[in-house]
């Protein structure tokens, strides 16, 4: 089964209808720093088709742009099979934009994918500046960041990314 995308003006129709309730794979420090009202937090590494087995509305998988919440509803349709789920395209910033109400809290936390790219880029800028002004072989430094991007950017899958969010800023 296909993941099935939403709108927010469609989404905010169901939530306030009581058909659908949100729930947000970021994690905890995005969370934290901007959420929707009443949307549960399940971040994407622990998400699993138990989280909704129980829920009787429709749910709506939310994340900061819509990939994570992508990601999420095909690893919960992987295993569940059918489910009533849908991902929120754009996530909460297609909400925001929409002009619907966020909880902004007092938390400065970068979003993750803005956190990987800027530890992607300061490291290839400084493994080419050592490559430049100490020694060549610091070029596989910038090489090796660049192979991670492309592995990323063609299959979806960032270690990065993944590591990131473990870290304790983002917990």
């Amino acid at each position: 089964m296909s993941v099935r995308s939403i709108d927010a003006q469609k989404a905010k129709s169901l939530i306030d209808s009581g058909e659908a309730i949100f729930i947000d794979v970021r994690e905890p420090a995005e969370n934290k720093a901007q959420s929707i009202h009443d949307a549960l937090l399940k971040p994407l590494g622990e998400i699993s088709a138990n989280d909704i087995s129980g829920i009787k509305q429709s749910v709506i998988i939310h994340c900061q742009k819509g990939v994570r919440g992508q990601k999420a509803c095909e690893k919960i349709l992987a295993d569940f099979g059918e489910a009533d789920i849908y991902n929120l395209e754009g996530g909460i910033e297609s909400w925001v934009k929409a002009g619907f109400d966020v909880n902004n809290g007092s938390s400065k936390v970068l979003p993750l994918d803005r956190q990987v790219q800027l530890c992607i880029g300061l490291s290839v800028l400084t493994f080419s500046l050592l490559a430049y002004f100490v020694n060549p072989a610091f070029a596989f430094g910038a090489a090796f960041f660049g192979a991670g991007l492309t592995n990323a950017g063609l299959t979806g899958w960032c270690g990065l990314g993944l590591l990131m969010a473990k870290m304790p800023w983002n917990q």
